[in-house]
This record gives structure tokens, C-alpha cells and sequence, in this order.
């Protein structure tokens, strides 16, 4: 997003305090990516319903304490997202889940030529499924929700290198694992 982008937003966002009903562009903006992406943490879609509920719920009652430091006001609504499951899990005192899609981890692959065959692609996302909670968290947030590293120190609530070391260990897990190509940034 540019600044101006996230300027506009922001605006907004400080527009809903007085009229709620202008969080109602923000709700539309965002609601399916913050749906998909607390879906792959609980694989449940009523329990979906109801964090993404809570979430833009919790994003309008605190929208007056939204501070502007140039982060999308998105990066705030997916910490709130994040923090969400977090409560969820805690209280129900449950492993978490990550439900990847396969066609995502297709994309972050540079199958070309490699041999790349169903059960390669099952035997990785099996794999990524045991990886630490941190690190398919960061993996999340850059590839499927193509977060830049500041937004996925803020919503994580972690530094910005934090994010960069988090991102690239697990990168390096993958591709010792399974000698991969992975994109990230466009590059290799």
C-alpha cells in the first residue's frame, strides 16, 4: 500500500469513531481475508465465523485507539485477528491448527521441471504442519497474506529484523528438508 493508501484508510478508521457506519468499507475490504486467513489457523468454518466476528468487532470498539505509524490500518485488524485465535486456543487449551492450501504452497514452489508429483507436494505440507507455531505463522503472513516484514513484526508484536530471521529460518528448514526453490520477493 502507498502512504497515501493507508492515510485514506486511516481516515476512515478515525470516521468510524463518530459514525460506525463508515467501519462498513473497511469491514467489506477486508472481511474475506481476515476469514480465509483465521480459517487456515482453526480449519473450523463456524469457529471462523465467529473469531472474524469478534475481530471486526473489536476493531470498531477500538478504533479511537488506532495510532497512525504508517502501518496499514489491515496490519492492526490481523493483529486483532491473530490475537483472537490466540485467546481462542489458550481457553480451549487445544494444539493449534493450520489448514494450508495446496495451491498456496504450488505458488511459493518453483515446480517447473523438478520432479514435483502429489505426493512431494503432500509429503512438504505435511511437513509445514509440524513446523513451530512461529514459524508457519510468519510463513502465513509473507506468502499467503503477502505481508511486508514491518507488518508482520506489528502484528505479531515482534521486531522487524525478529520477523526477517523467523521468516528466513524457516525458509531454510524447507529447503534443507526438500531442497527447494522457494520465492520470496520475487527472487530466489
Amino acid at each position: 500500500m502507498t502512504d497515501d493508501e493507508i492515510r485514506q484508510e486511516y481516515a476512515i478508521l478515525r470516521r468510524s469513531v463518530r459514525h460506525p457506519e463508515a467501519f462498513g468499507e473497511l469491514y467489506e475490504k477486508y472481511f474475506d481475508r481476515i476469514f480465509n486467513y483465521i480459517y487456515r489457523q482453526t480449519d473450523d468454518e463456524q469457529l471462523t465465523a465467529d473469531l472474524t466476528s469478534q475481530t471486526f468487532l473489536n476493531a470498531l470498539r477500538n478504533a479511537a485507539s488506532f495510532e497512525y505509524r504508517g502501518i496499514p490500518v489491515s496490519a492492526w485488524i490481523y493483529r486483532i485477528a491473530s490475537n483472537e485465535v490466540n485467546k481462542h486456543y489458550r481457553r480451549q487449551k487445544r494444539e493449534r491448527v493450520f489448514s494450508i492450501e495446496e495451491e498456496k504452497v504450488r505458488e511459493l514452489m518453483e515446480v517447473g521441471n523438478e520432479g514435483w508429483d502429489e505426493e512431494l507436494v503432500n509429503k512438504l505440507l505435511d511437513y509445514m504442519k509440524d513446523l513451530p507455531t512461529d514459524m508457519l505463522e510468519v510463513l502465513e503472513l509473507r506468502f499467503f497474506e503477502d505481508k511486508d516484514f514491518k507488518e508482520i513484526a506489528y502484528i505479531l508484536d515482534i521486531t522487524e529484523s525478529g520477523a526477517k530471521m523467523r521468516t528466513y529460518r524457516a525458509l531454510d528448514r524447507l529447503r534443507k528438508k526438500f531442497n527447494l526453490s522457494i520465492k520470496y520477493d520475487g527472487k530466489k
